[in-house]
């Protein structure tokens, strides 16, 4: 609207500029007087501005029919296309100052523009390659999608820009969230230009999203043959194909294929903390116990787990206690400090019922850095040592609210997951699951957990809160009275740490 009304303003004040201007000429004495060959001419002012004017309009024709007369001259002698050329000089002109209008409105963000300078560039130039991008653009931009899908399929036909096209389509399926058929469009995307880093990353999402694990791999060999992805973290990525392909065939119930490719996952990476799990299964069920240890060992030198404690205590899973205790010994001299390793051998002494050990190992953890685990194993401690069922079910509220500690988070979108998974399914983005605490605030429910220890009873054990503390058949829930009236039997089978603190 505004620039409008300039361009009106403008034409007002032109035409007032050009009527003073005659007006001034006409009141102006005197003239032009001309003289040639004894013909005398006395021009009045403004017609001497009028006959320059027409004086080089006259120029220009000649010039004009000068350049046709040497085409014309051209065609004569034999040169048949010098006419056409004299004519599409002219159409060219017109064609390429349409083509970088057109351009320009792109830029600016003016898609309508934009599709009417490329329909008039086409007109004069027929360069379809590059009029049908201004306006598949152009229409994009306009939310025109019909008309963009139908300009980028005209640019299939041609090859030089069959590329353009098929990528341009497959932003649109993408977009639309028709995963299938971006998938078709981005493998040929791939087959036309495999270096182009945008279509690797595209048809790699894609094919994680979709499970072709074996397809993933190629793509990320793709990506390091053609150096659009460092060597380290090419072994890291192709490691976590490796196990998602060897999940699969896990499930589909083909142990042998599944063990051999957890294990070339665990060569790969020996940090990934489930391809060591799956291979040290893979192992035990091999027979080659030896292996599973070594398998574990090294993964926990590298970063203690709480899956990796449980695939360890799987190895033997009929041993005592006890027994699985001093096996452990080996495991928890790496990284004593540690605060996994401390949780895990708390959580060992709590099954021997070695109730001191199990504080010691514990240390301060439920005080420096509570979580859910700390806290419900300071609970069993208390339990174990006889503390009064206020103390116990202050440590148990504690845990309620209290949060979590470490899961398997994205690094885009926080995401928490149940277990690892190789792509993220919230954002779907590969491989960016990390073990760590989630980045979440303090608890806050509509039914007050952060209250409970008011209620219940305080954390510290003292006289008044076991004077105050109701009959403990009538206060401790069912499954607490089945607890205390069973007599721990030291040959039965010790319980997983990990799967008691899952439960």
């Amino acid at each position: 609207m505004l620039w409008s009304i300039v361009k009106v303003a403008v034409f007002i004040a032109l035409v007032g500029a050009i009527t003073f201007g005659a007006s001034y000429l006409l009141e102006l004495e005197g003239g032009v007087r001309i003289v040639m060959a004894g013909i005398e001419v006395n021009l009045t002012p403004i017609k001497a501005v009028i006959a320059l004017g027409l004086l080089v309009l006259a120029i220009w024709l000649l010039m004009k029919l000068a350049g046709m007369l040497v085409a014309v001259l051209r065609f004569i002698n034999g040169d048949e296309t010098a006419l056409s050329r004299y004519f599409d000089r002219n159409r060219q002109e017109k064609g390429y100052r349409a083509l970088g209008e057109g351009v320009l409105a792109l830029a600016s963000g003016e898609g309508d523009k934009a599709i009417a300078q490329a329909a008039k560039a086409e007109k004069y130039l027929r360069k379809p390659a590059l009029t049908d991008l201004i306006t598949a653009q152009g229409a994009e931009m306009a939310g025109d999608k019909v008309r963009a899908e139908a300009a980028f399929k005209r640019l299939l036909t041609n090859e030089k820009t069959r590329f353009v096209g098929v990528r341009g389509i497959l932003r649109q399926k993408l977009e639309a969230g028709e995963t299938e058929a971006a998938l078709k469009l981005a493998k040929t995307a791939f087959a036309l230009k495999p270096r182009q880093t945008e279509i690797q990353d595209t048809l790699l999402q894609l094919q994680a999203d979709k499970g072709d694990w074996s397809g993933a791999r190629a793509t990320l060999g793709a990506k390091l043959k053609y150096g659009a992805l460092p060597r380290d973290v090419h072994k890291r990525r192709d490691a976590v194909l490796a196990l998602s392909e060897a999940r699969d065939v896990l499930d589909e119930g083909k142990t042998i294929e599944a063990r051999e490719a957890a294990i070339e996952a665990n060569r790969k990476s020996p940090d990934l903390v489930p391809a060591a799990v799956l291979a040290a299964r893979g192992y035990v069920e091999a027979g080659k116990k030896r292996a599973a240890v070594r398998v574990i060992n090294k993964a926990w030198l590298m970063r203690p787990h709480p899956d990796l404690a449980a695939a360890f205590a799987a190895i033997e899973p009929d041993e005592t206690p006890q027994a699985r205790l001093k096996r452990f010994a080996k495991l928890l001299k790496v990284h004593p400090d540690d605060r996994e390793t401390r949780l895990l051998e708390a959580e060992l002494n709590l099954a021997a019922e070695d109730f001191p050990a199990a504080r010691r190992a514990l240390g301060d953890l439920a005080e420096v850095e509570p979580d859910a685990r700390a806290l419900t194993i300071m609970a069993a401690i208390e339990r174990g040592e006889g503390a009064s069922d206020a103390v116990v079910k202050g440590w148990l509220a504690r845990a309620l609210g209290a949060p979590r500690g470490p899961q398997w988070c994205c690094d885009k979108c926080q995401h928490i997951h149940a277990e690892w998974q190789p792509v993220c399914e919230n954002c779907h983005s590969f491989d960016t699951l990390s073990w760590r605490a989630p980045a979440e605030g303090a608890v806050s429910t509509p039914t007050g957990l952060e209250m409970l220890p008011l209620l219940i009873g305080p954390v510290e054990d003292s006289e008044e809160a076991q004077d105050s503390a109701p009959d403990a058949e009538d206060s401790v829930p069912e499954a607490e009275i089945v607890e205390d009236d069973a007599e721990p039997d030291s040959a039965d089978p010790a319980p997983d740490p990990a799967a008691e603190r899952r439960a």
